[in-house]
């Protein structure tokens, strides 16, 4: 298995995946939203690939956090594996690959909303450590971040605010 950057090419692969992996397209169509706003990172979108099929899924895309004043910060949204892949180690491959990146690319943190036992493996916190906040009702420990950088969110305390491709008002 490779994890590489998306192509062109894949969109319909990535699309079915996330579609079968969550069991419904809103986080298909999230992504096409994304990859057409100004928050995409082409870097931080990341395909799992066995024997020429995309079998998994992350992106990473830029969000804010509005406090004393505004942080520039990452939403990890949405990650997918096909079912019948699942459980093998894939997921978190994806995790470490896209996390490397954004720290090589210059980003200090990143957001996810996620399964509170899955994502501290991978050294996500509550991000209320930092009293960064979600902007809509969500269970504190399912709400993460991690710092990329030592210190990164020691002074970066606020609400969240997601681009309007993820439809949150």
């Amino acid at each position: 298995m490779i994890i590489r950057r998306e192509k062109k090419e894949d969109f319909n692969s990535i699309y079915e995946v996330n579609k079968q992996a969550f069991k419904q397209k809103d986080e298909s169509e999230l992504i096409e939203r994304i990859r057409a706003g100004n928050n995409f990172i082409p870097e931080l979108s990341l395909v799992a690939e066995e024997n020429g099929r995309i079998i998994g899924y992350i992106l990473l895309s830029k969000i804010k956090i509005l406090g004393r004043k505004e942080y520039e910060s990452l939403a990890l949204a949405p990650m997918a594996v096909l079912p019948k892949f699942q459980k093998q180690g894939i997921g978190g491959k994806l995790i470490k690959e896209g996390l490397k990146k954004a720290r090589k690319l210059g980003f200090n943190s990143v957001i996810v909303l996620g399964h509170q036992e899955y994502y501290p493996r991978f050294g996500f916190e509550k991000a209320s450590k930092w009293n960064i906040k979600c902007p809509f009702e969500a269970p504190d420990e399912a709400f993460m971040a991690i710092e990329l950088k030592v210190e990164a969110l020691a002074d970066e305390s606020g609400i969240v605010e997601y681009p309007k491709e993820f439809g949150i008002e």
